[in-house]
């Protein structure tokens, strides 16, 4: 099995993901940690120790360690916590990586880790062009087109910044957990809201993509992930596939692919 951690701007993922002969990849667990940039390496170790105690787990479990980060205060303390706790180096994956594809962008060191990832896995597993679109703290493109090549993406703002912008600057407005909205006509405040900022995402994701296979001159097959990605994916109309693991999927095939070499 192998550890997967993404170090993401809010919270740190784990996830044991095992893998098949046949590249199958299958997610045994997940576990989330809160962001704490004070947090020290002996702190994170207790956290995981305590995570695998839970699941019944221990390090000898686990034949290789990745991680990817777009937090630096927070990766310095977790490799070392992987360092204490597995006696190994967790490989870190950059834009110099074995990530499959080619760039086509000035300064591919630039691209956020995670995004590198999810490029990486949907490059090696969906017909191209591909698009990712990965719902976080920001939501998150990147566009791969034939022969693997990643030419860039786009970055907006995520649906909890959005909601959270609209409770804080407003007077009356409240602030409202994520959730689908069950019409887009709103028949108050808290319908409203959902709608705007929901139903709204989907229609802005819809939009990007059209203009997105504009530029390409081409169909693009479109996969959404991300942990707002579920409440998003029922209203987008343009034909998708939902892989809600695609980014801990994404860390196990680039442990494999860059452990053989």
């Amino acid at each position: 099995m192998i550890l997967a951690i993404d170090i993401g701007n809010t919270t740190v993922t784990l996830g044991g993901v095992r893998t098949a002969p046949q590249q199958a990849y299958s997610l045994e667990f997940t576990a989330r940690i809160d962001i704490n940039h004070t947090w020290s390496a002996s702190q994170y170790e207790t956290a995981i120790e305590q995570l695998f105690e839970d699941e019944n787990l221990s390090p000898s479990d686990f034949r290789g360690i990745i991680i990817s980060s777009v937090v630096p205060p927070v990766l310095t303390p977790l490799q070392e916590c992987v360092r204490r706790l597995f006696g190994t180096e967790p490989l870190l994956v950059t834009s110099e990586s074995d990530l499959g594809m080619t760039f086509s962008i000035p300064h591919p060191e630039k691209v956020g880790r995670d995004r590198l990832v999810d490029a990486a896995w949907a490059a090696a597993h969906y017909p191209l062009p591909v698009i990712t679109v990965d719902l976080g703290t920001a939501t998150t493109f990147n566009v791969i087109r034939e022969n693997s090549v990643f030419c860039g993406g786009a970055i907006a703002p995520g649906l909890d910044m959005g909601l959270n912008a609209l409770a804080e600057r407003t007077a009356q407005l409240p602030r409202l957990a994520l959730q689908t909205p069950e019409r887009i006509i709103g028949r108050n405040t808290e319908e409203c809201i959902l709608s705007g900022t929901i139903a709204g995402m989907a229609a802005m994701l819809d939009g990007m993509v059209q203009r997105i296979e504009g530029e390409l001159g081409s169909p693009a097959t479109l996969v959404l992930t991300g942990g707002a990605a579920r409440f998003i994916e029922p209203l987008v109309l343009h034909p998708h596939i939902y892989d809600p693991d695609l980014l801990l999927k994404g860390l196990a095939f680039l442990c494999e692919q860059n452990c053989a070499n």
